[in-house]
């Protein structure tokens, strides 16, 4: 009997398409009225409460902004101000084993802290427990950032290529084009200066024969200069290779620090608690320091203008500052117990926390470990990878206070 003949597998299956549908319109419907503005502690407010003192934690803000700007600048401008250093090169071994400890510190944030964080808020007893405690939320969302970056990091990295070899095409075309007209002018005045070796061979030489000998000896030059020209352009195209990575590296790398220094900045401001924000400032101050450190490396490692690395650095720099400030501004209206806000900010953590976690692992760590540089260096493997493991250990052990 046929599939058609039977119609029971009909039936089944679009039993299964009925229910899948009706459980997906719940699952939106539960999505959906869990944002309801409605606040909610369950016995979490209570501490918060009892040390809520707004005049002293205003205080506290203010200090705040002013060490975490200090700390970001001076992060971000060690590297940039000190790449024709001898000491702080790019290629330098202070540099590298900095840039690792740095890494550590942004793998530990991406781990320990925003993950954390985000499933803390996605799984609080203020949300209803479907979907937000059937499924790991944040673990998902954390995945497709970091999947999401993958794509960005390819595209961008292809499209930057595909630019720099339209130009070197160009390039090429042109300096094809000098060396044709060259070769013409050199062979017009090779021909016009036959007749006077002819007179000078006598009548037993063929003149044709003289500029022949010429025309080889340009060619036989041609010839073996082609090749280490031609080593030149795999250099290049190595070089710019290389080129193309770091700039899509220093801009991917202060996408995912930049949102989750918005978050950073916003959860300081809108707290009211001097228990809360006071061990923040220290531990704040050290993580911008470090992150502030990888992304001034990766934008000197870019070559940027001058005006481009400014840019970029204080753009970095004031961001938690200005989330701060914007906190500050919305703490007596915004309550971050609702469970809109639990959302908000857990997918936010979530995506900030995937971002960092690939920028950290790919780009910051793979890219230097996995190096010819650092492979036939022992003593320079051994001393990054204790600089990697402090600096996630030292991050991670601020997750007690902070």
């Amino acid at each position: 009997m046929s599939f058609l003949e039977e119609p029971e597998p009909m039936f089944l299956l679009s039993g299964i398409r009925h229910k899948s549908r009706l459980y997906s319109e719940t699952l939106i419907q539960q999505a959906t009225a869990s944002l309801s503005a409605s606040s909610c502690s369950n016995g979490h407010g209570k501490v918060g409460d009892a040390c809520r003192d707004d005049a002293a934690a205003f205080r506290l803000k203010m200090m705040a902004v002013g060490a975490i700007l200090v700390a970001g600048v001076g992060g971000v401008a060690i590297p940039l101000v000190g790449r024709k250093r001898r000491i702080l090169r790019t290629d330098g071994s202070l540099f590298v084993l900095a840039k690792a400890f740095a890494a550590g510190v942004i793998l530990a944030t991406g781990f320990v802290h925003m993950l954390h964080d985000a499933q803390t808020a996605l799984t609080d007893p203020c949300l209803p427990e479907s979907p937000w405690q059937r499924f790991p939320f944040s673990g998902f969302f954390a995945m497709l950032a970091a999947l999401g970056t993958l794509v960005v990091d390819f595209a961008s990295t292809q499209m930057y290529e595909r630019k720099h070899r339209e130009e070197q095409m160009g390039l090429k075309a042109a300096a094809s084009a000098a060396a044709a007209a060259s070769a013409a002018t050199s062979s017009d005045s090779i021909v016009a200066a036959a007749p006077e070796f002819d007179e000078e061979v006598g009548d037993g030489e063929d003149p044709m024969h003289i500029v022949g000998i010429h025309a080889h000896a340009a060619s036989h030059r041609h010839t073996h200069s082609h090749p280490h020209g031609h080593a030149h352009t795999h250099d290049d195209e190595g070089q710019v290779s290389s080129h193309v990575r770091h700039v899509v590296v220093s801009q991917i790398l202060e996408l995912g620090i930049v949102s989750h220094s918005v978050i950073i900045g916003l959860s300081l401001g809108v707290s009211q608690s001097p228990c809360t924000i006071r061990p923040l400032i220290a531990a704040l101050s050290f993580h911008q320091f470090f992150e502030g450190f990888a992304l001034g490396g990766c934008i000197s490692q870019a070559q940027f203008k001058n005006s481009a690395a400014a840019l970029m650095a204080s753009f970095f720099a004031i961001t938690t500052p200005a989330g701060v400030g914007v906190g500050t501004a919305l703490a007596r209206q915004y309550d971050s117990r609702s469970p809109r806000a639990l959302v908000v900010e857990g997918v936010l953590d979530s995506v900030s926390a995937g971002i960092l976690i690939y920028m950290a692992l790919v780009d910051l760590i793979a890219a230097d470990f996995l190096s010819r540089r650092m492979s036939c260096n022992f003593r320079m493997q051994v001393a990054s990878y204790v600089a990697l493991f402090l600096g996630a250990a030292s991050m991670s052990s601020l997750a007690v206070w902070a």
